[in-house]
């Protein structure tokens, strides 16, 4: 079935408003320039509510106490599943051979480490796979935490199936030896997938998820800030240096960048990655 836009009584203020409280609720923001991907992905679940136009559905986001889940298909609609393994692995080598001894030697309990969006899994398991082959898991505790906004996407990294697509960077001999054939898919080793301590619907802009994943020693927090606008990244940042305070690393993708918007983490270079430290306490966002 095909949803045109225009039959749901499209206008640029209504949807203007579905935008803005999408924004206030997730950090997502669609520029003016990007209307019809927005109306592309919610015109469906006006439809599927039974209105006639996108001003009732903000209506329904805005002031309705019972639309959590219709807040959780609007994050399946509007997330961005694009995910692989072996993706932007400078930082996730400079992990093991450099932050992975400086966090052991001065952490007394575990190692926590957050990955946010996981989409579909691709990442967190990629993290688990290169501390199991580096003998990680039986030098140190370590936690990994895999979150997302996207129900859908955390079905799907719970199953652990991948398509050949997200194989296309990863060396053939770590598919083999974490992988098997499973029809059209490729099933993730149990024993990997356990490496991944938890799975969590996480918003980043629900002040209590980000103070929890801020507590982490290492956040991946990466290809996520290009979908936000610069005070979304400010408060999620903000609240992810509120949390911690010690010295912690914060990795962006690599098209990302917080020189502009924050000075309370500091980017370094560390064994040929760029990443982000936090400073102490006594620094503050840039107005």
């Amino acid at each position: 079935m095909t949803f045109d836009a225009d039959s749901l009584g499209l206008q640029a203020s209504a949807l203007a408003l579905v935008r803005d409280v999408i924004h206030e609720r997730l950090g997502v923001y669609y520029e003016n320039s990007r209307f019809d991907i927005l109306a592309d992905r919610i015109a469906p679940l006006v439809a599927a509510s039974g209105f006639s136009s996108f001003l009732d559905y903000f209506y329904l986001l805005k002031y309705d106490g019972d639309s959590a889940d219709q807040w959780a298909q609007v994050m399946d609609a509007i997330s961005v599943p694009e995910s692989y393994f072996w993706r932007e692995m400078d930082q996730v080598h400079a992990l093991t051979t450099h932050l992975m001894p400086e966090l052991a030697r001065r952490t007394s309990g575990p190692i926590r480490i957050w990955s946010v969006p996981c989409a579909s899994g691709e990442e967190p398991l990629t993290l688990a796979l290169v501390l199991d082959q580096q003998g990680w898991f039986g030098r140190a505790t370590i936690e990994i935490h895999a979150g997302d906004a996207s129900r859908a996407a955390l079905a799907r990294a719970a199953a652990g199936l991948y398509r050949e697509r997200a194989f296309r960077s990863l060396p053939q001999h770590h598919r083999d030896r974490y992988f098997r054939a499973c029809g059209d898919k490729w099933q993730v080793d149990p024993k990997l997938h356990a490496r991944v301590t938890s799975w969590r619907q996480i918003n980043l802009m629900d002040p209590a998820d980000a103070r929890m994943i801020g507590l982490a020693d290492v956040i991946f927090c990466r290809n996520v800030f290009i979908y936000f606008s610069e005070q979304g990244v400010r408060q999620v940042v903000g609240a992810f240096a509120d949390a911690k305070p010690a010295a912690a690393y914060l990795c962006v993708g690599a098209s990302e960048s917080l020189l502009r918007l924050t000075n309370r983490f500091e980017l370094e270079e560390i064994g040929g990655a760029f990443i982000y430290v936090k400073q102490p306490a006594a620094a503050r966002l840039v107005s």
